[in-house]
């Protein structure tokens, strides 16, 4: 699909045909704890994924993979601060065919040595109990008393197959990169600017194998981009649904960190063509995962010296999940949570009740006195659920050859027509595309997208709402206007951020809020 083809339609088809997709996502929070088991496993908890066309100037034909962990990070979380484990496994896997199945997949581990700083202390020498021995100035190593690294594989064929290769430092050729420690605060790095200066020497050029073209990757602390109203949504929604979309510029995480393994890869390094016809699918899907492993001893040798109090070995065993934005906490019921997010997206389809006869329409009809959908099932929420929009980001590669059409499998993940040019950051419309901007949600997902509030409007049923001339709304999707009688109101949570708490560059995310401030 070409970008031109597609500003030729007409608004009033984009904006149902990206109603139909936002409807995959009835929910109003984002992935943070959100399941039983990985509450209480916050180093691989993956919050937030994002997928889009960089557009930074240099950048923008290359897509730009953001992957979120660690939870409702407090800026003073010393002193032990947020390293991602060493024990677990990240992944981002990218589907370039339409098979559900991942084709591409970067993996991302961990180390994080200890180097026993020691001071003397009345003519002995006792190792510090803190993360740095003095402040830190640009690349200034010396002064951490932790060293945290990590390689990057690319894996193909499987995430679980042997044909893997790592990425390596496009300057130094060395596979071992470095992860910045967090923000400690002002005293250490400096007020103003002073931390992102040193936090972005370690934003890296990259060779990826099999590309000739370099990316970049980037894995640190960053200020938490999204937003919402995040107390009140689970105080069974205390707030004002239908009041303005820009009550509140900041949202109650708004203080928050994060930490984001970024990476961008040219464009071309992800598409590939069809066996059939040798075109070019430009339509990619992915999603964020993280594994670790089957066994876990504790306290392996009590009262030895061992600087561990864990042991861990056998196989990979995924425990989180992420692709489209809030899918897994007001969606997933409950007692099955943990289970959505050990499985893959090939295997959706027994998830489909809970999106067929969703409870949050039913929840914010009983709170405010509106009125929710009645078309039961919901088919127009599965369609786009698992499949994408058809005109925009579904993808058309011919899985079987067999097949006398085209055909894709089914499966809950971002997706990303690689074809739609980027937008600028000043110029983007959070409302993406149901407000006429194709490069933002539900194509792809861009840091400043407001999809809370998207996906609010749609689950109450804005879709049925609309008739646009030569396009029979009731047959596509199965709802009509008396199926969602208050479906066109503003529906909202009140929290939007603006354009200007992000950034126009890689990794197009904030720094992070410092420990403490000068």
């Amino acid at each position: 699909m070409k970008p031109n083809s597609i500003k030729s339609r007409s608004l009033a088809f984009f904006v149902s045909a990206a109603l139909l997709a936002m409807a995959a996502t009835p929910a109003v929070a984002s992935s943070h704890r959100e399941a039983p088991f990985i509450a209480g496993q916050p180093k691989v908890d993956g919050t937030d994924f994002y997928m889009f066309r960089s557009y930074e100037d240099t950048s923008k034909d290359s897509v730009t993979f953001l992957a979120d962990y660690i939870p409702l990070q407090d800026p003073q979380g010393g002193p032990n601060f947020n390293e991602l484990d060493a024990n677990a496994l990240y992944e981002i896997n990218i589907d370039n065919i339409g098979d559900g199945k991942e084709h591409l997949t970067y993996q991302f581990r961990f180390n994080n040595a200890s180097k026993a700083t020691a001071l003397t202390i009345g003519g002995k020498q006792v190792k510090i109990p803190l993360v740095n021995s003095s402040k830190i100035s640009g690349d200034n190593p010396a002064s951490l008393n932790v060293a945290e690294t990590y390689t990057v594989k690319l894996v193909t064929g499987g995430s679980r197959s042997n044909n893997s290769e790592f990425v390596k430092d496009a300057k130094t050729k060395s596979t071992t990169f470095t992860k910045p420690v967090d923000n400690i605060g002002e005293f250490t790095f400096g007020a103003g600017s002073a931390y992102e200066t040193y936090a972005r020497q370690y934003i890296y050029d990259i060779d990826i194998p099999k590309c000739s073209v370099p990316g970049r990757v980037f894995v640190g602390q960053r200020a938490e981009p999204f937003y919402l109203a995040l107390g009140p949504t689970f105080d069974l929604l205390n707030f004002n649904p239908l009041g303005s979309e820009t009550a509140n510029l900041e949202g109650d995480i708004y203080n928050k960190n994060i930490t984001t393994i970024a990476l961008e890869v040219p464009t071309s390094c992800l598409t590939t063509a069809s066996p059939v016809d040798g075109k070019i699918e430009p339509v990619i899907g992915a999603y964020t995962t993280a594994s670790v492993r089957q066994g876990r001893l504790i306290n392996p040798k009590p009262g030895s010296k061992l600087n561990t109090a864990v042991k861990e070995g056998g196989a990979w065993s995924q425990v989180s999940r992420l692709g489209m934005p809030l899918v897994n906490e007001v969606v997933i019921g409950l007692e099955d949570k943990d289970k959505f997010n050990s499985s893959k997206p090939k295997d959706d389809g027994q998830f489909a009740d809970y999106v067929t006869n969703p409870v949050l329409p039913a929840v914010i009809a009983s709170r405010f006195g509106v009125t929710a959908p009645t078309n039961f099932p919901r088919t127009d929420l599965i369609e786009t659920f698992l499949n994408g929009i058809s005109i925009l980001n579904q993808p058309k590669f011919v899985v079987d050859a067999k097949k006398k059409n085209p055909g894709f499998v089914a499966g809950e993940m971002l997706r990303l027509n690689t074809a739609i040019a980027p937008v600028a950051l000043a110029s983007q419309n959070q409302l993406g595309v149901i407000a006429g901007d194709f490069a933002g949600f539900p194509n792809g997902r861009r840091p400043a997208d407001d999809v809370v509030d998207v996906s609010i409007k749609v689950v109450m049923g804005l879709l049925c709402t609309i008739n646009s001339p030569g396009l029979d709304v009731a047959t596509a999707v199965g709802c009509k206007p008396t199926d969602a009688p208050d479906g066109g109101k503003n529906y909202n949570d009140g929290v939007r951020k603006p354009l200007t708490e992000f950034t126009a560059s890689f990794p197009y995310l904030l720094a992070p809020r410092p420990g403490s401030k000068l």
